[in-house]
């Protein structure tokens, strides 16, 4: 993540062609003209020994000939010469450049000689870049763009090239249009980092094919979501879509569940895209969902209302004074309710009344108007009184207002004056609930990155025994563990598993029942058969000897038949659990290759090698993200909660999900777990069959993850002068109603001190964003102690560097009546460690005149102190020396 050398490529100064042409159609001469064309106000520089000016303009004979270093060269000449012409144009000083064409292997020397000179590279076979804000068409497309608040960056030039043809043809504007290429420096999450704090943008489309590092795109992705609307379309859905693409199969999912993660919105194809971006640029954020719809006709608001439903959808219910204010207004033919059919004799006046009549109402969170041709309610008439009536309107705050207008020619005006007026609109009634429920979907996944999470109560974990378990499975040379192995480990982490013994044979599994108590059930061992209901490997409900006995002898002989090859490690003798009005589940860890870890939700009794759905989630989870996997379940009909006798329990389902997250989060070793069936019995889960598959696995076990968890390794314990034990730890999201304690009881001038204004509240958004940190990008320590049996926080410091890791700006803050026991200074060198650690190479803050002591602390510390009265404010600066070993 780093935004070195970025100004120069999206706000580059002076631009070099190098292998620039006066021959018509080609790279060097097509990239002349779009920068020529497009108004770019800095020097242009021609570099090519063949012509003595191109386009008109003076050309050099040589990279070495220019007569200034430039911002950004474009190279346009033929791959076998880029890395001779990288090398010239860094030894020329050159900071950024575009490769154009190059083939796979030279792009290990390419990305070598940019880092040598310290320069970076967009592509190779990259379309370009065009920046209408800066003039700037530095791209093969020589189709010109409006000026706009749309940033789009894309993995492919065939999706940029449709998107420009769309975007021409609408009149949409952009911020930026970036077409990447190969990436091989300059990657999507070093994008977002720009764009996030880029003023003329202020929503990203993202078109993705893969992604090279996991954690640095969640990562940048998340903190730009919090500012800006983030679109995603993602190409290789399915296995054979990515082979295509030659890239690693993988779960689809898993981009699922990281774009949730990370609060943006992802679109299924091309078409969603457009009509996301019309409505982004349109609709405000939805208050809440819930749809209202009105149509000229039945049928097609039929369409809406099944499109809504299948999409699980909310439709608004008006209330009585509603309904009564749309029978005042409409003829008594018509039965007022939601969808509200206007009958196909409407007429303009009528699609006015209906408007009036709601508009006043909160009822609703947006509103749906469908019109179909017809010749009482003509298309363009009927909009243009749509349009009158939401401009009368008195309503407070924005309308959310979605139009569907149907037909091709007859309604082709009515749809431009929509799009004049800033009403977002739509051909078919599919496309516009489509388009409602991208914001919705949007909205949720905002909210979930503003939820306050919660740790299951009583939650203990044996870490320390479950690694030297662990460890001496593997030091044996043991790669997989079954259910009886199993069984000690995941009960450490609180998982509830059922007795289970080994039988040889059939009079071992004999008398291993006699001694469980019957019913027994016994299960077939074996690591070659995957599918133990190839050879019936399971029987339930042995409730004797003789039916162990018999049960036994018929699967060893069925094993032995259909897999001869197979070897056979015995038979699991297992007590019986009641199944009566129970529901079976099944979770499950894999890894991906591109995000490491992932958590699988889903029914027990499905087959997921058929391509049942399954719910997907990103470890670490806490309460809340576990609780939003259940419903995800729930919703794609993974999971189905139909038993009447014991509802499923999401609480305790949401529990052992955080318990499953804290096992691999913990325990880097295991490649794959496998609990199923699962026993859901109301709060009671218990994992009949258990698996784990284990692997050496050396480094940071926090870097396989594509989000970095909670960092443990940084707690300390220190004492306060007045003798009191303090914890120093990072800060965690379910800190925030301690932080809001905190908070009030610091005096208002330490606030001012702290934040430069007066603030009267924090509001639950402020304080989610200073407790859901990104550990990647960001530390804030919290100081603790115990009080009463609870948690306090007495102290808060915190470090945000920027992208380039290399500056980063604290804060302390303590609170006001515990000034004098050493905290604050406690505090600040347990910042600056961190920071020296981390990389960083220098630590700044500004506060006010009047903060002596926080400007005396800095002094100690070794900070530089500039007074700068004329602005009322002190900076304070620390270099930072390297950690030593």
């Amino acid at each position: 993540m780093s935004l070195r050398g970025l100004e120069a490529l999206l706000r580059p100064k002076s631009i070099a062609v190098v292998g620039a042409s006066d021959t018509p159609g080609r790279a060097g001469n097509l990239m002349m003209r779009n920068l020529l064309d497009g108004g770019f106000s800095g020097p242009v520089l021609p570099v090519t020994p063949k012509y003595p000016a191109v386009c008109g303009v003076l050309s050099y004979p040589s990279v070495a000939a220019l007569p200034l270093p430039p911002d950004l060269a474009v190279v346009c000449t033929h791959g076998r010469r880029n890395v001779d012409l990288l090398t010239a144009l860094g030894e020329r000083g050159c900071k950024t450049a575009i490769v154009l064409s190059a083939p796979a292997t030279q792009f290990d020397d390419l990305r070598a000689c940019a880092q040598r000179f310290g320069m970076r590279l967009l592509g190779p076979n990259s379309l370009g870049l065009l920046a209408p804000w800066q003039d700037l068409n530095a791209s093969f497309s020589p189709v010109p763009i409006h000026r706009g608040k749309l940033a789009f960056i894309s993995q492919s030039a065939a999706v940029s090239n449709t998107v420009l043809d769309w975007a021409q043809q609408r009149a949409t504007g952009f911020s930026y249009f970036i077409a990447l290429g190969d990436s091989i420096d300059i990657y999507v999450d070093d994008m977002l980092d720009f764009l996030a704090r880029d003023g003329k943008t202020s929503a990203i489309l993202l078109h993705l094919e893969h992604l090279s590092d996991a954690r640095r795109f969640l990562s940048a992705a998340r903190g730009a979501a919090r500012n800006k609307p983030i679109l995603v379309i993602k190409s290789g859905r399915t296995i054979q879509a990515q082979r295509l693409l030659n890239y690693p199969p993988g779960r689809d999912a898993a981009y699922d569940a990281a774009i949730q993660r990370a609060g943006l919105l992802r679109v299924r194809d091309t078409h969603e895209l457009f009509s996301a971006v019309e409505t982004l640029s349109h609709m405000s954020p939805l208050r809440g969902e819930r749809l209202m719809i009105i149509s000229n006709g039945i049928a097609p608001a039929a369409l809406a209302l099944d499109e809504l439903l299948r999409r699980h959808g909310r439709l608004a219910e008006p209330d009585d004074a509603t309904l009564a204010a749309l029978a005042h207004a409409l003829p008594a033919t018509l039965t007022p309710g939601n969808p509200l059919d206007l009958a196909d004799d409407a007429t303009p006046a009528r699609y006015r009344a209906a408007l009036s009549a709601l508009l006043g109402s909160k009822d609703f969170d947006a509103l749906l108007i469908i019109h179909a041709p017809s010749a009482a309610a003509p298309s363009s008439e009927t909009a243009r009184e749509v349009i009158a009536t939401l401009a009368d309107a008195t309503r407070s705050g924005p309308v959310n207002l979605l139009t569907n207008w149907s037909g091709e020619y007859s309604s082709q005006q009515a749809r431009r004056l929509f799009t004049e007026a800033g009403v977002p609109t739509y051909r078919t009634p599919e496309g516009a609930v489509t388009a409602f429920m991208h914001m919705a979907e949007y909205r949720r996944n905002q909210r979930q990155l503003m939820e306050t999470p919660a740790l299951p109560a009583g939650l203990t974990v044996d870490a320390a025994h479950v690694h030297q378990m662990i460890r001496e499975a593997l030091d044996q040379g043991i790669t997989r563990l079954e259910t009886h192995e199993v069984r000690p480990i995941v009960k450490a982490y609180g998982i509830k598993t059922l007795p289970t013994w080994i039988a040889a044979d059939s009079d071992d599994a004999v008398r291993l029942s006699e001694g469980l108590g019957y019913p027994v059930a016994l299960k077939l061992r074996s690591a070659d058969i995957a599918h133990k209901s190839d050879v019936q490997g399971v029987i339930l409900a042995l409730r004797n000897a003789a039916e162990v006995a018999q049960a036994a002898s018929a699967m060893l002989e069925r094993a032995a038949i259909t897999y001869p090859m197979a070897r056979i490690e015995g038979l699991a003798v297992q007590s019986m659990a009641s199944r009566a009005g129970t529901q079976e589940l099944r979770i499950s860890v894999e890894q991906d290759s591109v995000f490491g870890p992932l958590i699988l939700l889903g029914d027990g009794e499905s087959d997921w090698r058929a391509g049942a759905p399954v719910a997907v989630a990103l470890p670490p989870l806490n309460m809340a993200l576990a609780h939003h996997l259940v419903l995800q379940g729930l919703k794609m009909g993974a999971l189905r909660n139909n038993r009447p006798l014991y509802p499923l329990d999401l609480a305790a389902l949401s529990q052992l999900l955080v318990q499953v997250s804290d096992l691999v989060v913990n325990c880097p070793e295991i490649t794959a777990l496998n609990i199923h069936p699962l026993l859901a019995c109301g709060s009671d889960m218990t994992a009949l069959d258990v698996s784990l598959q284990l692997s050496e696995y050396h480094g940071d076990p926090g870097a396989r993850l594509a989000i970095r968890p909670y960092p443990r390794q940084l707690e300390s314990v220190v004492t306060l002068t007045n003798g009191q034990r303090c914890l120093f730890r990072p800060i965690l999201p379910e800190d925030e109603p301690l932080l809001k304690a905190f908070i009030g009881l610091v005096t208002r001038e330490d606030l001012y001190y702290r934040y430069f204004s007066e603030i009267s509240e924090f509001t639950h958004e402020d304080l989610a964003y200073m407790t859901q940190i990104d550990y990647d990008r960001e530390m804030a320590f919290v100081a603790v102690i115990q009080q009463q049996d609870r948690e306090v926080i007495i102290g808060v410091t915190r470090v945000i560097a920027d992208p380039d890791n290399t500056d980063a700006e604290f804060t302390v803050l303590v609170r006001s009546d515990l000034k004098k026991l050493g905290l604050g200074r406690m505090l600040l060198e347990k910042m600056i460690d961190y920071a020296r650690a981390h990389g960083l190479q220098r630590l700044t803050a500004i506060t006010m005149p009047n903060n002596r002591g926080m400007i005396t602390l800095a002094r100690k510390l070794g900070f530089t102190v500039d007074i700068q009265l004329q602005d009322g404010i002190v900076a304070l600066a620390l270099a930072l020396e390297p950690a030593t070993a």
